[in-house]
């Protein structure tokens, strides 16, 4: 049963790629972003999540640390 859902969950994971690169041109879509600047705005966005992520999991890290030293 396990195998089927993995089966499955990889089967949906692809039709979903191949939905993604059936768009439009994405050289269009770059350069519609670059020339109004949105892209940087994207990078902004990704580099704060990114950035949050891992202060979260060093942060996580070092409370784990702390409790492992504990007992």
């Amino acid at each position: 049963m396990k195998l089927l859902k993995k089966i499955s969950a990889l089967f949906i994971f692809l039709l979903m790629s191949a939905a993604c690169f059936a768009q439009t041109n994405p050289a269009v879509k770059t350069s519609l972003m670059r020339r109004d600047g949105r892209i940087y705005v994207v990078i902004a966005v990704m580099l704060t999540i990114l950035i949050g992520l891992i202060l979260y999991i060093i942060r996580l890290d070092r409370k784990i640390s702390r409790l492992e030293k504990g007992n």
